[in-house]
Parts: C-alpha cells; sequence; structure tokens
C-alpha cells in the first residue's frame, strides 16, 4: 500500500492506534472519530470545521472518492479501543490508593493524579473487551457522560482511554461514598435517614434528573448504589445564603451533595435503545417494553430509592411483593413521614407513569422546597407593587402634560418672552452687545 507521498505504509499492527500518523489524510484521520450517539442530530451533522468552512457528512462524502456509494461514508464505528504499543497512563499519571467499589462493569478505584495532586475516581474494566458488543458497552458511558457535561448534581467526568484492552473512565471522586454504602451503616445501627434528608436527598437527585431529561437522555439504573455523595471540606470558603441569589447557585450552600452516576445504562429518548436495569428498581412499562414515557421510569426508581433510603426493607426482585409494588404501593417503611411527603413518593411510583410527576415538577415541588413557595410569593407581589408604581408613573406624567403651556396661552405668573424680538435672542457661544 503507497500513500499519497509515494511512500509505503507500515504494515498495520494487531491492533489500530488510537492517534493518527503524519502520513494519514484528512478522510482517514476523519475515520478514527466516533460519532457520539448521544449528540443532538443537528450538531452532529457540523462537526468539522476546515479553512473556516464547516464541513457536514454530505460534505465529506461527496469530497471523498466514490462519494455515492455508502461503503465510503463515515462508519458509526470508527475508533477501536485497544492500545497495546503505548506505556500504562494510568501507572504514569496516577497513584492508585485503594479500591473503592466494584461494579458489573469494572472496579473503581481512588487514585491521586500525579501532575495535579488531586483525588479521582478510576473505574477499570473488569475483564478485557472481548468483542465489538464489549466495546460498544464500554463506551456507552463514555458517549453519555461527554454529552452531559458538567452538572452539579452529575458525577463529573473527566477522561477516558483504553489499556490493553482494559476501558478506563476518569471520573469526580465523591468523598461520601455511595447512598448504598450509608444506607447500610444505618442498618446496622438501625438507624434511617430521617424525613429532612430524605426531601434533600430527593431535591437533588431530582435537578440531577432534570438535567439528564432536557439533554435527551434517560439514566434507566437509579437505585441507592449509583447515588453518590460529597461532603464539602471544612477547609472551602463559606458561602453567605443572602449571596446565592438563583437555583443554579443554591448548592453552594449546601454542606452535602448528591449526585448521580454510573451512566452505563442510560438511553436516548428520541432513539431507545434500552437495556434493563437493577429489578428491584425496574418501572413495569420498561419490562413491557413500553418506552413512551422513559423519563418516567426514573421517577419510578428513584421513588423507590428513597423509600430505601428511609428504612425500607430490600426490596423484591420478583414474585408477588414486586408486583403488589408496581400496583401503587410503597414498601413498609420503619418511620412515619408526613403525610404530603408520603403522597408524593406514592406518585413517583403511580402505575401510570404519565400520572408521576416529572423530574421537573419535583425540583419545584413545595414538598421537597417550602421556601419555593415563599419566593414566589414575595415575587408575585413585587411584582403588583412594580405594577403600581408604573400606573403611578404614568398618571404623574399626563397630570404633568396636562398643566404645561399651551399654544396661545399663557401660565400665570410666568412672564413671556415676546418670540419675534429679536434683541434678546442669542446664540450659544455668541458675544452679546455691550452698551
Amino acid at each position: 500500500m503507497i500513500s499519497s507521498a509515494g511512500k509505503p505504509l507500515p504494515r498495520s499492527s494487531k491492533h489500530l492506534k488510537l492517534t493518527p500518523g503524519p502520513f494519514i489524510d484528512e478522510m482517514t484521520s476523519l475515520a478514527l472519530v466516533n460519532i457520539n450517539p448521544f449528540t443532538p442530530e443537528s450538531y452532529r451533522k457540523q462537526f468539522l470545521i476546515s479553512n473556516g468552512k464547516r464541513k457536514t457528512r454530505g460534505d465529506l462524502e461527496e469530497s471523498s472518492p466514490g462519494g455515492g456509494k455508502g461503503e465510503q461514508g463515515l462508519p458509526a464505528k470508527r475508533c477501536v479501543l485497544r492500545e497495546t504499543n503505548m506505556a500504562s497512563r494510568y501507572e504514569k499519571e496516577f497513584l492508585e490508593v485503594e479500591k473503592i467499589g466494584v461494579g458489573d462493569f469494572g472496579t473503581v478505584y481512588k487514585c491521586i493524579k500525579r501532575l495535579d495532586g488531586c483525588v479521582y475516581a478510576i473505574k477499570r474494566s473488569t475483564k478485557p473487551l472481548g468483542g465489538l458488543s464489549d466495546e460498544n458497552l464500554a463506551m456507552h458511558e463514555v458517549y453519555a457522560h461527554a454529552v452531559l457535561g458538567h452538572h452539579p448534581h452529575v458525577v463529573r467526568y473527566y477522561s477516558a482511554w483504553a489499556e490493553d484492552d482494559y476501558m478506563i473512565i476518569q471520573n469526580e471522586y465523591c468523598n461520601g461514598g455511595s447512598l448504598q454504602a450509608a444506607i447500610t451503616e444505618n442498618a446496622k445501627s438501625g438507624n434511617h435517614f430521617p424525613e429532612p434528608r430524605l426531601k434533600d436527598i430527593l431535591l437533588q437527585i431530582s435537578l440531577g434528573l432534570r438535567y439528564i431529561h432536557n439533554s435527551g437522555m434517560v439514566h434507566l439504573d437509579m437505585k441507592p448504589s449509583n447515588i453518590f455523595i460529597c461532603h464539602k471540606m471544612q477547609s472551602d470558603s463559606p458561602v453567605v445564603l443572602e449571596e446565592v441569589e438563583n437555583e443554579a447557585d443554591w448548592f453552594l450552600s449546601a454542606d452535602v451533595m448528591y449526585k448521580i452516576g454510573d451512566l452505563g445504562h442510560v438511553a436516548s429518548i428520541s432513539n431507545p435503545k434500552v437495556e434493563e436495569g437493577d429489578s428491584r428498581f425496574l418501572a413495569n412499562e420498561i419490562l413491557q417494553e413500553n418506552y413512551q414515557h422513559l423519563p418516567k421510569a426514573d421517577i419510578f426508581a428513584l421513588g423507590l430509592t428513597i423509600a430505601v433510603a428511609a428504612g425500607a426493607e430490600s426490596l423484591p426482585a420478583n414474585g408477588t411483593k414486586w408486583h403488589h409494588i408496581r400496583e401503587g404501593n410503597l414498601p413498609d417503611l420503619p418511620q412515619e413521614l408526613s403525610k404530603e411527603f408520603h403522597q408524593l413518593l406514592k406518585s413517583m411510583i403511580h402505575p401510570d407513569p404519565a400520572e408521576r410527576p416529572s423530574a421537573a415538577a419535583l425540583a419545584k415541588s413545595r414538598v421537597l422546597c417550602p421556601s419555593l413557595g415563599k419566593t414566589e410569593e414575595l415575587q408575585h407581589q413585587l411584582n403588583l407593587e412594580k405594577f403600581k408604581t408604573a400606573t403611578l408613573e404614568r398618571e404623574l406624567k399626563e397630570a404633568q402634560q396636562a398643566q404645561s403651556p399651551k399654544d396661545g396661552h399663557s401660565v400665570p405668573g410666568v412672564s413671556e418672552t415676546p418670540t419675534g424680538s429679536s434683541s434678546t435672542k442669542r446664540l450659544v457661544g455668541g458675544k452679546s452687545a455691550k452698551s
């Protein structure tokens, strides 16, 4: 095989390197770029800017040899994960401190990055990626993280790479562990989260879910082990509550942050390819392959998650009790919740997904955040006062205009200067006649 420069290309090794060499032309280089399935189509069609002109997929296919042929187009899978001809980035850049978790996909380690000295959670696939299906599964979480970006209630993603057929993901480290670990510790001592804390968890996770749903995706594996806790460090500068002006900043004053993690089951709302999550938290409509209300499946799972945090016994994976919950019945709780909060949780596991509240509705619920109602009331009063002020200003202006001098009339007490007298006229800046 000969390159455009007339030099023979080296034989490809067993595994393709991710970084294209200098001899690779533009189209070959493009063939090493993955298409993120969660990227909105409007953005996906405009993914390349060259020489100041944006190129779309169609432009590239037309400019490529045999552009009319389907096989010349950019494939959906273009960048392989295997990198066997490079030193271990993991060992070079990170100091492994301890193992902090094990999941279906891989093992999570607490690590310190040698360059910046910060702590990160590094997830490494449990076994080598054996084929295309394994690669697709491994990339699924990476794609979702990359599109979501940064939100205070979603575990932050930093980087991902492959080493010797293993997928590695660098995420934010949450120093409080998982909600499941906290629930387990509570159970050992016979305790459970009190209602104020349960409301706080539900509110924060609802904000995270609202962000995910507004991004066109659903989590589909909401459960205590996929919710992570971050405790504010004592050295952090305090935030004055009066300085928190809007919802986007309120979390700065929170001592404990709850974040959604493990995006391995995330699916697109518009083009769902659903992989069922934990059956204990699975909504019945997902089992029936009814995907018309996908975001409400997350609401169902979140409702049961809060019930478990409230002290409910282990949820059934199947059987009569499993179906009893899917009929809209909360599991037995060891504590008595307020009527409003209990009713809210029941609405979240309603048999009809259309009847469940959305994440946006939960985020604005007065049950979870009573101050929101007070804020709305004060805002309403402020708007009324502004309207009254504007009305008075308009009436005052009309009254002043009605009292102003009219043509041919003079106002008592004010002398009128003859307009025809040139002796009193003087241009600004001009010299006046001296006697």
